[in-house]
C-alpha cells in the first residue's frame, strides 16, 4: 500500500456534497491513506479543508452550525445574485490562508472558463481563491476573473475530477459522485435548478474513460435538494455508510496496483 498513490476525486453537489465528510471519516477509520485530493464544487471546499488540516469531525460540527448567513451576500443582480465575498472570506479563514504550494499533499480545484470554453485545474496560488472559483454556481455567484478567464463552477465540465488526481500523481482514484443516484423530484430553489441542469448535462462527460475512477462511491443522497444545508448530518452519514460498503473493492484496487509490475 506505500507503494502505491491513492487519489481522492470529490464531486459537485451543493448540500449534497457534505456527504464528502462521511466518506473522509470512514477512509481514516478504516487506515486507507489519501495522498492525492481533487474537487469539484462542493468536493473542493471539503477538499481545501481537509488538505488543510481540519478533521471530518470538525467539519461535521462546523457544517451543522453553518448558517446561510454566514456566507450569503446578496446583492443585485447582474451576473450573479450572490456576491460571494462573504464565503471567500470564510474560505481563507478556514484553510488559514493557504496556498497550494505550502500544502502537505498534491490538491487541485476543477473550474470552468467561459471565456474559452474550457476546464482549468487550479493548483497554485491561494487555495481559498482556487475553491471560490470552483463553487462559483452559473447565475448563482458571480463569476471570478483571473488570468485564467471568467471561472464558473467546475461542476459544468467536469462533475467528479478523477482525471485531474491522475495527472497529480494518483495510481489508484476513489471517485465521489453524490449526484449518481438520481431520484426525481420537483426543484425547489434556483440553486437546485441551476444544478440539476448542469448534472445532466454532466451525464455524457462522466462516461469519458480517462474520467473514470477505480473505484466509484455514490452515497444515496438523492433524497436532498442541493440548497438543503440544513440537512448535512443526514448527507454526511450517507457519504459514511457508502464509504464502508466500498472498503473491500478499494483495498482490493491497492492490492492490485502494488502487485502490478
Amino acid at each position: 500500500m506505500a507503494d502505491t498513490v491513492i487519489g481522492l476525486a470529490l464531486g459537485s453537489g451543493g448540500a449534497k456534497g457534505f456527504a464528502h465528510i462521511g466518506v473522509l471519516r470512514a477512509l481514516e477509520e478504516h487506515e486507507i491513506p489519501i495522498h492525492v485530493v481533487t474537487g469539484s464544487s462542493m468536493g473542493s471546499l471539503v477538499g481545501a479543508l481537509y488538505v488543510t488540516g481540519m478533521r471530518p469531525r470538525f467539519m461535521e460540527r462546523l457544517a451543522a452550525s453553518l448558517h446561510v448567513r454566514h456566507w450569503l451576500d446578496l446583492g443585485i443582480p447582474k451576473v450573479g445574485l450572490v456576491a460571494g465575498e462573504k464565503v471567500h472570506e470564510m474560505l481563507r479563514l478556514l484553510t488559514h490562508h493557504a496556498t497550494f504550494e505550502e500544502l502537505e499533499r498534491p490538491f487541485a480545484c476543477v473550474a470552468t472558463d467561459l471565456l474559452h470554453r474550457r476546464k482549468v485545474i487550479l493548483k497554485t496560488g491561494s487555495v481559498a481563491d482556487a475553491v471560490r472559483a470552483s463553487i462559483s454556481i452559473p447565475g448563482v455567484f458571480v463569476p471570478v476573473v483571473t488570468e485564467e478567464g471568467v471561472l464558473v463552477d467546475g461542476g459544468v465540465l467536469d462533475r467528479v475530477p478523477v482525471a485531474a488526481a491522475r495527472q497529480l500523481g494518483a495510481d489508484v482514484v476513489i471517485g465521489v459522485d453524490v449526484a449518481a443516484v438520481y431520484r426525481s423530484r420537483v426543484p425547489e430553489t434556483v440553486l437546485d435548478v441551476v444544478t440539476m441542469s448542469i448534472d445532466v448535462m454532466q451525464e455524457h462527460a462522466l462516461r469519458s474513460s480517462d474520467n473514470v475512477p477505480d473505484v466509484a462511491i455514490e452515497p444515496d443522497v438523492s433524497d436532498i435538494g442541493t440548497s438543503q444545508f440544513h440537512r448535512s448530518a443526514e448527507a454526511v452519514a450517507a457519504g459514511y455508510q457508502a464509504a464502508v460498503a466500498s472498503i473491500p473493492k478499494i483495498r482490493a484496487a491497492i492490492e492490485a496496483a502494488n502487485a502490478a509490475p
